[in-house]
């Protein structure tokens, strides 16, 4: 299974992650493919199977998952639908939380567990080297030294690509990066919820890939009768194709990844890669929200 430059997320542009890992800059997030609470097997995993053959189709080359999404049962899915991964496939995933239950997570990042989550995302995913893995949550029980430090060693074993960080401050990206090379940071971040801007404009400052998590506020922005409503039927788009087109157009480092569990909303959401907002469009938008 290959991805071609006609199809439409190609359109979206492309960023190169570390300097070395080009991907289409709208991705796909894995985890609204497990049941409720992000806990065990979703409702029709044959139709989680097509989500993931059909995002490579319509050229999403970066899928974001995690170990704690089910546990593992996304990263299963994704080497049920697609491996052997097409060559032109990024696949980050995450380590440093532990689940116990439906909605809890529990921030975990003692050397010997992120060391055994790094171990079992590659026998679950089927491959010899993560490309990017990101350090799902800092454990503040742990010296992030010590987080970052198992990470750089298994780095250095050829097990880990490229390290990024997720739900961090500048500062904490700074401190990191002491101990690390860090290519990627993951936040909480959209059109409604812009509290990370200081963190996207570091990114942007120092060539850091931004990944937003969240990106269309699990639906709030795609409600028909939400904020985006009225300009989206002036443009003829759907509120959630202007939601990730402004994400799009807010930086070239912003790589948002939204997650469905439905085909539909997987083309719709592909569809805003063609969204070419002007910048009295985007200014528009973010007064709007």
């Amino acid at each position: 299974m290959t991805t071609t430059d006609g199809a439409p997320v190609a359109r979206s542009g492309t960023y190169s992650l570390g300097g070395d890992l080009p991907v289409h800059r709208l991705g796909y997030g894995t985890m609204q493919l497990t049941g409720p609470g992000v806990w065990g097997d979703p409702a029709d995993p044959e139709e989680a199977v097509r989500v993931l053959r059909r995002a490579v189709e319509l050229g999403v080359t970066l899928i974001d998952t995690a170990d704690a999404y089910g546990p593992f049962t996304a990263d299963l899915l994704l080497r049920r639908a697609l491996h052997p991964y097409p060559e032109n496939l990024v696949i980050a995933t995450k380590a440093g939380f532990t689940r116990t239950g439906p909605d809890a997570w529990v921030p975990v990042g003692r050397p010997e567990y992120l060391r055994q989550q790094v171990e079992l995302s590659l026998r679950h995913l089927g491959v010899e080297r993560i490309d990017l893995l990101q350090l799902h949550r800092i454990d503040p029980k742990v010296p992030l030294a010590d987080q970052l430090g198992t990470l750089a060693a298994l780095q250095s074993e050829g097990k880990i690509r490229h390290i990024g960080l997720s739900e961090v401050g500048v500062a904490e990206i700074e401190e990191a990066s002491r101990h690390a090379t860090v290519v990627s940071v993951q936040n909480r971040y959209n059109l409604a919820d812009r509290a990370a801007e200081d963190v996207l404009e570091y990114a942007e400052a120092n060539g850091l890939g931004f990944i937003p998590w969240f990106p269309l506020a699990t639906g709030a922005l795609a409600q028909g009768d939400g904020p985006l409503a009225r300009v989206a039927a002036e443009r003829n788009a759907s509120p959630s194709q202007l939601a990730l087109a402004w994400l799009l157009r807010r930086s070239p480092v912003v790589l948002p990844i939204p997650g469905t569990s439905r085909v539909s909303h997987l083309e719709d959401n592909a569809a805003a890669a063609e969204v070419e907002l002007t910048d009295a469009q985007f200014e528009a938008l973010s007064a709007a929200v």
